[in-house]
């Protein structure tokens, strides 16, 4: 599948050709053109996997100042070729600017939090819709987020978004037990380093995974996933990573958790019990839910900026790029991602 977004063509389709033929670039998979159009149209290209692209056209690339972004097929960050004007220094010039306007960072911390509390109401609505029976012991917690938001639109120090986060974290997370509907799982709130049962060990593992492919993403972009403006900034930690990936946890990871476990597609010999009492995926239970994560990644839904249905895979792919506009001042406001 390729998709034009922002600007930028995405080739996934594995075995693909992509090369110049005079102005326009050409996508060719044996012997069929899938797609053509003018090069002047696009500012990058992105390609995922087993995808070939012509010597020719990476020089054209390059002499242009276009990005050419290379991702393994399940979507780790692996290089990027670009000219000797990228423009990509002037770009984490402002995005390391950034941390010192502080209306302007509290501004976009509050707006990942607040997509972040806005999609975790939204799966505890949606499971109301599918089980009437819930509810009642559902009112309560979506009732607490929404006022979570309502406190996060006042806050005015990072400290108090933070804090705004922990709480709708902890009420979200104490719902969540309510939606397993298997009774071989239990689940009594969020653990981890290590976590201490299978729903939170998978909850991790995802989360973890989640993690790289923002980062992926944001590198994309041409922004630095160690610099963040919510999370804290230390050592080694891609806390850019961390904000952005705060719009896709409860939606991505934690619906693909719900969905394994309801669904009876893994049980407890997909994990290893410690001694200690901590818990983690064996080698089958990785695989299990790696299947299910890319799955649920190539399923389509609705971007408020375009007009067809774009992958998930690709949304925080977007999201960054939306983000990178922020940050360099091409937008006055960026906007969370919240699935229609």
């Amino acid at each position: 599948m390729n998709r034009v977004l922002l600007n930028t063509l995405y080739v996934q389709t594995q075995g693909a050709y992509v090369h110049l033929d005079h102005e326009t670039l050409k996508v060719e998979h044996e012997g069929t053109t899938l797609l053509q159009m003018p090069l002047h149209h696009l500012s990058g290209l992105t390609v995922f996997g087993q995808v070939m692209v012509s010597p020719f056209l990476i020089a054209k690339l390059s002499e242009e100042g276009k990005s050419l972004n290379f991702f393994t097929k399940n979507g780790r960050f692996s290089g990027r070729v670009c000219g000797p004007i990228s423009g990509n220094v002037l770009l984490r010039r402002s995005q390391y600017a950034l941390l010192q306007d502080a209306p302007r960072r509290l501004k976009l911390a509050r707006e990942f939090v607040a997509g972040k509390i806005k999609n975790s109401r939204n799966v505890l609505l949606r499971a109301k819709r599918d089980d009437p029976e819930l509810e009642e012991r559902l009112a309560e917690p979506v009732a607490a987020l929404e006022k979570q938001l309502t406190y996060l639109l006042e806050a005015s120090t990072l400290d108090e978004v933070r804090g705004a986060e922990g709480m709708a974290s902890a009420y979200y997370f104490a719902a969540l037990a309510h939606l397993i509907r298997n009774p071989s799982f239990t689940f009594s709130g969020r653990n981890r380093r290590p976590p201490r049962d299978p729903v939170n060990a998978m909850l991790s593992f995802l989360y973890s995974v989640l993690s790289n492919d923002v980062a992926a993403g944001l590198e994309g972009a041409g922004l630095d996933p160690q610099v963040g403006y919510l999370h804290a900034l230390r050592p080694g930690r891609a806390a850019l990573a961390l904000d952005l990936m705060e719009e896709f946890r409860s939606w991505f990871a934690d619906r693909t958790v719900l969905s394994l476990i309801n669904r009876h597609q893994v049980d407890e010999s997909d994990f290893s019990f410690r001694a200690g009492g901590s818990v983690s995926l064996n080698e089958e239970g990785r695989k299990k839910v790696l299947v299910a994560y890319q799955k649920r990644k190539q399923e389509e839904l609705s971007h408020p900026l375009f007009k067809s249905k774009v992958p998930i895979g690709l949304t925080w792919h977007v999201q960054a790029r939306i983000l990178a506009r922020y940050i360099r001042g091409d937008l006055d406001t960026y906007a969370a991602f919240v699935p229609r």
